[in-house]
C-alpha cells in the first residue's frame, strides 16, 4: 500500500515538473517548485515509514521549513529585485510619516 503511495507521489512530481517547464509565467514555475518541495516532504515521510525509521519525519520537517523559507526568498526577489525589500533603496528623509 505504501509502495503505491510512493509511486503516486513520484508520478505527481513528474506532472509538476511538466508544469514547471511549460508554465507560461514565473509564478507558475515558482508554484511548481514549491509543489515539488511539498511532494518531496511527503516522499521522505513515506520512505521513513516504509523503512521503519521515524527520524525521517524530523528530516522532512526541516526540509519543509527550508522549502518555505526558500519560497519566500524567491518571491521577494522576484517582486523587489533584491532580498532587502523596497525600503533598502529609499533614503530615511524620503519616508512619509
Amino acid at each position: 500500500m505504501f509502495i503505491a503511495a510512493t509511486l503516486a507521489i513520484l508520478v505527481a512530481i513528474a506532472l509538476v515538473l511538466v508544469r514547471a517547464f511549460r508554465g507560461p509565467t514565473v509564478y507558475d514555475r515558482i508554484l511548481a517548485a514549491n509543489m515539488i518541495g511539498t511532494k518531496t516532504v511527503l516522499l521522505i515521510g513515506v520512505l521513513g515509514f516504509l523503512s521503519g525509521r521515524p527520524d525521517f519525519i524530523d528530516i522532512a520537517l526541516v526540509y519543509a521549513l527550508i522549502n518555505f523559507a526558500g519560497l519566500i526568498a524567491i518571491v521577494k526577489f522576484h517582486k523587489f529585485g533584491n532580498l532587502a525589500g523596497p525600503s533598502a533603496t529609499a533614503d530615511e528623509g524620503d519616508r512619509q510619516p
